[in-house]
C-alpha cells in the first residue's frame, strides 16, 4: 500500500520487540493552551487523498517560534530588605511569576530564576542576589549567555520620581540616577536600548535622605494601593509580550486605560 504525502505519511511504524527510549531533551513542548486551531481545510472526496503540488503550495507557513523574554525585577537580598521601597522590582517579579504559575526556585547567574511562559511566550524570571549596586553583574551574565536580544529584556525597579504607585513603560533611556540601572548599563556596555518599568515610591518627605526613604517599609495604606499597581504591571507585561511594547505603552502611560484596565 502506498502511502499519501499527507502529514500522517511522516508516521514510523515501531518494532515492539525491542524497547523504546524517548530522551526528555527530544520534546519541548510549551505549557500554554491552545486559544484557536490552525488555519487548515480538510476535503473531502471519493479520489485519492493525496494533496496536489498546488494545494501544497497554498498551505499557511508554519508561525515564527517566540523569541524568549528576560524579565529582571530589581531589589536588595536578605529579610532586612523584604518589603521595603527600593525592593518593589523584585515584588513585581514575584506576583507575575504567582499570576502566571512560575516557580522562582533556582539559582543561577546570581539570581533567582524561574522559567515558564506567558500565553505562550516563553520567559526567564529573575531576581539578582548582588545587592542592587551591582545588578549587572547578574543581568549581564544572564543576557551574554543566554544571547537574549536586548529589546526583549524588561526591567523592573522603583523609581523616586514618578508619583506613588504610578507606572511607566519606555522602550529605552538611561539610568536616571538609580544605582541598578547603572550598573545594568555598564555590564551591557553602554548600551540604554532594552526596555523598563518603572513604579514610582515617590519622594522623601521634608528634608530625608533618599537614602534612607527608599529602605523604608511602606505603610497599610500604600500597601494596599501597591496591590493594585502590580495588578496593573501584570497586565502591562502580558500585553508587552503578547502584542507588542505600542500597545502595552499606551495602555501603561495613560491614565485613563489603566483606571480602566483596575
Amino acid at each position: 500500500m502506498k502511502l499519501s504525502s499527507s502529514p500522517l505519511s511522516t508516521i514510523r511504524f515501531l518494532n515492539f520487540n525491542s524497547p523504546l527510549i524517548i530522551s526528555p531533551l527530544s520534546f519541548n513542548f510549551p505549557k500554554t493552551t491552545f486559544t484557536h486551531f490552525p488555519n487548515f481545510s480538510i476535503h473531502t472526496t471519493t479520489s485519492s487523498p493525496a494533496i496536489t503540488a498546488a494545494e501544497s503550495q497554498l498551505a499557511p507557513p508554519k508561525p515564527l517560534p517566540h523569541l524568549p523574554w528576560l524579565i529582571v525585577g530589581l531589589g536588595n537580598p536578605g529579610k532586612k530588605y523584604n518589603a521595603t521601597r527600593h525592593n518593589v522590582g523584585f515584588e513585581m517579579v514575584d506576583a507575575i511569576a504567582e499570576s502566571e504559575g512560575i516557580s522562582i526556585n533556582n539559582a543561577n547567574f546570581k539570581a533567582l530564576l524561574g522559567r515558564g511562559f506567558i500565553g505562550n511566550v516563553p520567559v526567564m524570571l529573575a531576581k539578582p542576589q548582588t545587592f542592587m549596586n551591582s545588578s549587572g553583574e547578574s543581568v549581564g551574565s544572564i543576557v551574554s549567555h543566554y544571547k537574549i536580544p536586548l529589546k526583549q529584556v524588561l526591567v523592573v525597579y522603583d523609581d523616586l520620581d514618578l508619583p506613588f504607585a504610578k507606572l511607566r513603560l519606555l522602550p529605552k533611556g538611561g539610568h536616571g540616577g538609580h544605582n541598578g540601572m547603572r550598573s545594568i548599563i555598564d555590564r551591557l556596555k553602554g548600551s540604554r536600548d532594552f526596555p523598563r518599568l518603572r513604579i514610582g515610591i515617590g519622594r522623601p518627605p521634608g528634608k530625608m535622605d533618599a537614602v534612607n526613604f527608599v529602605l523604608r517599609p511602606f505603610n497599610k495604606q500604600e500597601r494596599e494601593e501597591l496591590e493594585f499597581t502590580f495588578e496593573r504591571g501584570i497586565e502591562a507585561v502580558r500585553i508587552l509580550l503578547l502584542e507588542g511594547f505600542d500597545k502595552s505603552a499606551t495602555v501603561v502611560n495613560s491614565t485613563k486605560a489603566m483606571e480602566q484596565l483596575g
